[in-house]
């Protein structure tokens, strides 16, 4: 425990940025040591900053806690504000106006980035939710990506997901309808109208993101998974809310050599769930005072540096 606290006290942050389109995309590099191995942590969906926080009701700081984990265990990291978002906000006028294949160059930005600047011979993709769509997007051309980390990452296409995580809560069912017929509008590659839709639909189908969201709807993680040959670890925890097991599968199946963990009690955040009930799960989204899951942190490592 007194080695872990010490190491965990030498953990260094320091800023780090790399070109956006209009101005600097802003990130934190860990360092662990020269010879370490380099990890991109790829955020996911909205408005998610470097630590994993977001406006909606995240605080837990998972990307934060994760970087500084791993960094005990030898891994380098950098994680990152996208583009057009709070450190990043110079990069592009509006954060709205991407698609995943300008988040995958930003990816392939920072790990040109980090080689320069590490001497490594490869940076992993680390992609949490949406981020690891994105990393796999970016694995299609592979020069200086090491591996793929997907972390509660979907394996189905988005629409899918998106009608089970609106179908598991009870209380959405009167705005069900209307969501679907929206979802079935933009993954037909079409505006859906809001101009009698609720607030709370309102907030997933903002007329600004609809654009990002019909790029979002037409990518199929499993098929861009089945066309990379990089080495692949999918982890997805057993108190996982957002993302099911069977977007683990459908990666797994597309990926049959890839390693697979599964953390029985981590959640979507990546912190230990006690307990079934979904109150106490989302309580953790708020609370930075947790650490990460420790098996995942065990896992990456040995991945890495393998």
């Amino acid at each position: 425990m007194l080695s872990m606290m010490i190491a965990a006290a030498a953990v260094v942050a320091t800023p780090m940025t790399v070109p956006g389109p209009k101005g600097a995309i802003a990130g934190t590099f860990v360092d662990a040591g020269k010879g370490s191995p380099v990890v991109l942590i790829i955020p996911g969906s909205g408005p998610t900053d470097r630590d994993g926080n977001n406006p909606l009701g995240v605080t837990a700081a998972p990307y934060r806690l994760l970087a500084e984990a791993l960094a005990t265990k030898g891994v380098s990291t950098l994680r990152a504000d996208k583009r057009g978002m709070f450190g990043s906000k110079a990069a592009i006028s509006d954060a709205n106006a991407v698609t995943i294949n300008d988040y995958a160059a930003d990816a392939h930005t920072w790990t040109a980035a980090l080689r320069r600047q590490t001497d490594a011979k490869c940076v992993w993709l680390l992609g949490h939710s949406e981020g690891g769509l994105i990393a796999l997007a970016a694995a299609q051309q592979p020069t200086g990506i090491c591996g793929l980390i997907l972390v509660a990452s979907p394996g189905r296409k988005l629409g899918a997901v998106i009608r089970e995580q609106l179908n598991a809560n009870p209380a959405n069912a009167p705005l069900l309808p209307q969501a679907m017929a929206a979802l079935s509008s933009l993954e037909a590659g079409k505006p859906a109208d809001t101009s009698e839709m609720p607030a709370p639909l309102l907030a997933l189908f903002n007329p600004k993101v609809q654009p990002f969201l019909i790029d979002l709807l037409a990518q199929d993680p499993a098929a861009l998974a089945g066309r990379t040959k990089l080495p692949m670890l999918i982890v997805r925890g057993g108190k996982d809310i957002q993302v099911a097991q069977a977007d683990a599968d459908a990666l797994r199946a597309a990926r049959l050599d890839a390693r697979f963990v599964g953390p029985a009690e981590m959640n979507h955040v990546l912190k230990d769930v006690k307990g079934e009930d979904r109150a106490s799960n989302l309580a953790t989204y708020a609370d930075p005072s947790l650490p990460v899951d420790s098996s995942l942190v065990d896992a990456i490592a040995a991945f890495v540096e393998r």
